[in-house]
């Protein structure tokens, strides 16, 4: 069996760390490099949940999408809720290792494992990765749909194919126009409308549109918005990295047991459909 410290150079290949922004926080948070792995979990979240699920299956390393700390600390005490990560983790003997904007960019990355799970072709990325002679990382990715559908259609694609949430689907714009091409981005997307109109595509996939950017993005144009849950277009991520770290396990003889949490830890609970006060 591997060492920890073997396993998170495996990862780190995957996802260099130094392909991180610059304010991001990813890497290893707590784990002893000696220490033995025998069993994975990957998710998108490290609260509470995700890292009792971790000790229910007795994993000895936890893989997030999302950083712990984004912002740094002066504590890991067990009155805060992280803290109480922190404690567990290593009461537990449970590594944790953050991938995130390196993980975005990366090929094959976050927004690959989106266009994958709603079978759609990848053509290159949305704002390529200057460094990449091969043109393929970068953030977002622009893609090809093998049929031509509706933007309702496209929409009702999206709520089939990706995990169920409260939230659900929002579209805005026209839901019979037709859809052929459509730029996608794991996570919150709205800063991207410049490189999305300049690419030319029929809809935008992504999470946590607010009001004055997408309003403004209908004005400027017909393009189709299709918003997801954060944590929705972020999951099959894990699936793609979970596979991953299976086909490096298996070359290297490893025998790890590698899972993916299906805890949802979207944080919207419920969703009601507005009769609305009259206008």
């Amino acid at each position: 069996m591997p060492r920890l410290s073997e396993v998170i150079t495996a990862l780190e290949a995957l996802w260099p760390p130094e392909r991180a922004e610059e304010w991001d926080a990813v890497g290893t948070v707590c784990g002893e490099p000696d220490a033995a792995v025998t069993r994975v979990l990957f998710a998108v979240d490290p609260v509470q949940d995700v890292v009792d699920e971790a000790v229910r299956l007795g994993a000895d390393l936890l893989v997030t999408h999302h950083p712990l700390y984004l912002r740094g600390t002066t504590t890991v005490a067990a009155g805060h809720f992280k803290g109480r990560v922190v404690h567990t983790l290593i009461k537990n003997d449970i590594a944790l290792h953050v991938a995130h904007t390196n993980a975005d960019t990366a090929d094959p990355g976050v927004s690959d494992a989106l266009a994958g799970a709603l079978d759609l072709r990848v053509v290159g990325p949305l704002v390529p990765d200057a460094t990449d002679p091969n043109g393929r990382r970068g953030l977002g990715r622009i893609c090809e749909l093998d049929h031509p559908e509706t933007l309702r259609d496209f929409a009702a694609r999206a709520a089939k194919r990706l995990p169920a949430t409260a939230q659900g689907i929002r579209i805005a714009g026209d839901p019979g126009a037709l859809v052929r091409t459509v730029a996608v981005s794991g996570g919150s997307g709205d800063s991207l409308f410049d490189r999305v109109r300049a690419a030319g595509v029929d809809a935008f996939l992504t999470a946590d549109l607010r009001h004055h950017p997408a309003s403004e993005a209908t004005q400027h144009s017909p393009l189709g918005l299709v918003d997801a849950a954060h944590w929705a277009t972020e999951w099959p991520w894990c699936e793609q990295a979970a596979a991953q770290l299976d086909e490096i396990s298996d070359r290297n003889g490893w025998d790890l047991r590698v899972h993916v949490s299906k805890t949802v830890t979207d944080p919207w609970s419920s969703h009601h459909d507005s009769s609305g006060a009259p206008n």
